[in-house]
């Protein structure tokens, strides 16, 4: 099992000013401090740090079940997150951990809000299902996409 980060050649085009989800360059903002978790380095963003706000689609084609969401991105390149602990990032609570196919639709019945902790635990079980071939883990409150966990 393994934490992923957006993948850098998608977070650079971005940071490049290229156009996101959504057809629109992605916003600078600077960060609070207060919980913006980037989804390419899976730490949180620093207070003063610059940071751009952006529609993120985590899936490969626009398609039914392709959620467009808003997501945060170190301004400045930084270094690909993930691996086999959980990322700073995911630092809710609480998150939703859902289940995908090999056709990158919503495999029903493996959806549900996890304690933080229990994340690995509960990817584990999900990704032994020979349905499911990689999880999201989204917001428990606004269900923007955090990572991915692959097999």
């Amino acid at each position: 099992m393994r934490f992923s980060a957006i993948p850098t050649e998608q977070v650079r085009h971005y940071q490049a000013g290229g156009p996101d989800a959504n057809g629109q360059v992605p916003e600078r903002a600077v960060s609070d401090g207060g919980g913006n978790p980037c989804r390419h380095c899976l730490c949180m963003v620093p207070k003063g740090a610059a940071m751009l706000v952006l529609a993120h689609r985590p899936f490969p084609a626009p398609q039914p079940y392709a959620e467009i969401g808003p997501i945060f991105l170190c301004a400045d390149p930084c270094e690909a997150g993930g691996g086999k602990a959980l990322p700073e990032s995911l630092a809710s609570p609480d998150y939703i951990v859902r289940g995908y196919g090999m056709d990158n639709r919503i495999v029903y019945g493996t959806g549900g809000v996890v304690p933080t902790g229990a994340i690995p635990a509960r990817a584990l079980e999900l990704l032994a299902d020979p349905r499911v071939a990689f999880l999201h883990v989204r917001s428990a409150r606004n269900t923007c996409f955090q990572c991915r966990i692959d097999g």
